[in-house]
């Protein structure tokens, strides 16, 4: 991105952004709710569009021109539910081999390959959610369903994950089962670009650290610089205190 701006309505909401993220990094998006985090992804997948102007770039992939459907199957990207009403009565495994076409299930219409069951199989593999394939979405606790969620963007072997708040409204035990799985993903070395306001959501294997605020890029670097009380304590305009234990950040 080159000087990329976005509104949203008549509001402006990313202002002057200027970014490049490498194909296999690890990155985490930090700042405070209403910053501009999720509209950034949201420009990333085009789903946003930067405000036309003759300085602004938007390069993703080598490429300033992509059919969404095409683009969606070299980035993972997960979004807050689930697609569709009738996901709650579909199975783990269907709804995953679903993420193929799209669609919140498997309607009749859509033609699955013996391919697609193997990839789905795999996929689910890869959150640790083998236990999940004959068990009704509808059924399963909110740290599955976010499972279930991160392996339908998983079955196109993509070259980036796209998370955004991906421990909300998550257990204890449910955020630390997630990012464990997550960092299985990342050693497998597919990239996560991960939106948070969450610091303990910032996997070991995060390399990088982007702080925004009111829709601006404040800071981007190496996490060990900028996980710092100092730093969140402005980015938050809060007093923190920051701790760390194998290989997490946590803030109080």
């Amino acid at each position: 991105m080159q000087r990329v701006n976005v509104a949203r309505g008549d509001v402006v909401v990313l202002h002057e952004i200027n970014l490049h993220i490498a194909v296999g990094e690890h990155v985490a998006i930090l700042g405070p709710n209403g910053c501009g985090k999720s509209t950034l992804i949201k420009t990333i997948t085009c789903e946003c569009y930067p405000i036309v102007a003759p300085v602004t770039k938007l390069r993703l992939l080598g490429r300033e021109r992509w059919d969404v459907s095409q683009l969606r199957k070299h980035l993972g990207v997960v979004e807050a539910n689930l697609p569709g009403e009738r996901t709650g009565a579909t199975r783990g495994i269907d709804a995953v081999v679903a993420g193929f076409f799209s669609a919140s299930k498997l309607w009749p219409n859509l033609h699955v390959v013996q391919e697609m069951w193997e990839k789905a199989h795999v996929a689910l593999e890869r959150m640790q959610a083998q236990h999940l394939e004959e068990k009704l979405v509808g059924e399963m606790s909110a740290g599955e369903q976010r499972r279930i969620m991160i392996a339908r963007a998983l079955v196109h072997e993509p070259e980036m994950l796209l998370l955004d708040e991906p421990s909300n409204a998550l257990d204890i035990t449910a955020q630390r089962e997630l990012r464990e799985a997550l960092r299985s993903v990342a050693r497998q070395g597919t990239g996560i670009m991960m939106v948070t306001h969450h610091l303990a959501d910032i996997l070991p294997e995060t390399e990088r650290v982007i702080m925004m605020r009111e829709g601006r890029i404040v800071a981007d670097g190496p996490k060990d610089q900028l996980i710092d009380a100092k730093k969140l304590g402005e980015l938050f305009r809060t007093d923190v205190h920051v701790t760390q234990k194998d290989g997490y950040w946590n803030w109080y």
